[in-house]
């Protein structure tokens, strides 16, 4: 793991991948702050006259120290973020607010977590919202930020906040970290099979054979865990042995001992945390690519990384996997030949392969400068071509020509400059869409009032969950969710949101 002038290095300069590449920091964090109008300010605001403000006096320890990976002046939130709202709810929408669909809202929620911000007063607030933020990271598959942000907070301050850390740690290989500081502190944890596997690997194999000892004796394990703690500390007494039956729900400890005593459990079956551990060398290559997609789909990992993977050797065999690595490296040398028939086939190819598994916006990331720089024969292809580049960070740029005069494609042209009204609309979710980038579309008023009453990130998150609702046929409160991105000076996101939507509705 890194200390924290480095992350903080590698989240400005870009996804240098670690030794064993437990995860790339989402490369979103390179990018740089927004000029956010509206609610989102990045200077305090100016008085528009002489009288004296009102001043608002607050105890010093009433204020917690702001705390997230990514500086405010880089996300363009403020520190206040948190303020005035409860800790209970942020944790509850933290959570629960869905993503998995559309990669904008995935960037805006990791903005949210990954934010230097100050937690609310309250008594156990504090830790309330940093508990969740780390378990929403882990949820997502996001391990190594988890493990740098409880790292940032003080990682044996508290079990819970070490439980997390420890749980993180076995999943990016960096456990040796977190078991120095159980052994030098056994209070931090309960569990007889974390002391077990911590004196083992700090070399103290004496005492962890007589934990275990201890644990047979007072039966204080369950049957299933003493097996394979038996089997990680005297393997040689088990060389004939049958393998150990799989567990359904294994603990990240539980893990890495079937992969220390040669067993080692598909992790594609198991919360995506877990697909961490597979990305490091001592999986295969085709787990790798696995883990990675899953990871990328849902934001967790640049698609860097992923192109990597995908074009670091020659696939040997076809089907699944190896197709689209297939498909990924003829459609780089079909790039690389400037030739436009080659890459109409290739983009097509390609394209379907990303589509099958959902990649289609971290594929439009990586490919798009280059895609922006030809023009294809093939009308089917070009018209594709263009596609990927409005779902790319170009895509007002491609908006300013647009192929094929349908309406669909004028409308996106519209949305991608902010002002789809102005085009015909083809169909009712695009309605939707158009009515929230109105002059005068209306925030919901219990939205108004968190705005109001400096509830700034627990009403991004509620427009979170409307803008879920709306994806799902709740045609008002997509347009509500629309209208309050864009209040709160989040036009970005406003509008490559509904581009994901429209163009990514049929996958």
């Amino acid at each position: 793991m890194l200390n924290k002038a480095a992350l903080a290095a590698l989240l400005l300069a870009g996804s240098a991948q670690a030794q064993q590449a437990p995860l790339s920091v989402i490369d979103w964090l390179t990018d740089p702050p927004e000029n956010l109008p509206g609610t989102v300010l990045l200077e305090p605001p100016v008085t528009e006259t002489g009288i004296q403000p009102d001043i608002q006096v607050s105890p010093l320890e009433a204020l917690s120290q702001p705390l997230g990976l990514v500086s405010s002046s880089v996300t363009g939130l403020p520190v206040h973020l948190w303020q005035n709202s409860d800790a209970d709810r942020l944790a509850e929408l933290i959570t629960d607010v869905p993503v998995r669909y559309n990669p904008t809202m995935q960037r805006l929620l990791f903005t949210l977590i990954l934010s230097e911000a100050r937690a609310p007063a309250g008594s156990g607030a504090e830790e309330t919202l940093l508990l969740a933020r780390i378990d929403r990271l882990m949820q997502l598959g996001a391990a190594d930020p988890a493990q740098s942000l409880v790292q940032l907070a003080g990682p044996t301050d508290t079990r819970d906040r070490f439980q997390r850390w420890f749980d993180a740690t076995l999943l990016t290989g960096d456990e040796d970290r977190s078991c120095t500081s159980l052994i030098a502190k056994p209070h931090l944890s309960q569990d007889y099979a974390a002391q077990i596997f911590c004196k083992a690997r700090r070399g103290d194999w004496p005492s962890a054979a007589l934990t275990l000892e201890a644990a047979h004796a007072l039966q204080i394990l369950p049957p299933e865990e003493l097996d394979v703690l038996d089997r990680f500390l005297s393997p040689e007494l088990f060389e004939d042995a049958e393998y150990l039956p799989q567990p359904d729900d294994p603990s990240p400890l539980t893990f890495r001992l079937f992969e220390a005593i040669g067993e080692r459990l598909p992790s594609t079956p198991l919360p995506r945390a877990f697909a961490n551990a597979d990305l490091r060398d001592v999986a295969g290559w085709k787990a790798q690519i696995e883990a990675a997609e899953r990871l990328t789909r849902i934001g967790a990992l640049t698609p860097n990384q992923l192109l990597g993977l995908y074009t670091e050797r020659t696939p040997a065999a076809s089907g699944a996997v190896w197709d689209r690595v297939s498909a990924v490296q003829r459609f780089e040398a079909a790039l690389d030949s400037r030739d436009p028939e080659k890459i109409a086939r290739a983009l097509k190819t390609v394209w379907t392969q990303m589509r099958l598994i959902g990649l289609e916006v971290p594929f439009a990331e990586l490919f798009a400068e280059r895609l922006s720089q030809i023009e294809l024969t093939d009308p089917q292809a070009e018209q594709l071509r263009w596609r990927i580049l409005l779902l790319s960070e170009l895509y007002e740029t491609a908006a300013l020509s647009v192929p094929g005069q349908t309406d669909e494609n004028h409308f996106l042209a519209a949305l991608a400059q902010g002002d789809p009204g102005r085009a015909r609309s083809p169909s009712p979710l695009a309605d939707a869409v158009a009515q929230g980038f109105a002059w005068a579309a209306p925030v919901p008023s219990n939205i108004e009032t968190m705005l109001n009453n400096d509830q700034l990130g627990e009403a991004i998150l509620e427009t979170m969950q409307q803008f879920a609702h709306g994806s799902r046929g709740n045609l008002v409160d997509l347009t509500a969710a629309i209208a309050t991105l864009r209040r709160v000076g989040l036009e970005d996101t406003a509008r490559r949101a509904a581009l994901n939507l429209l163009i990514l509705q049929d996958s």
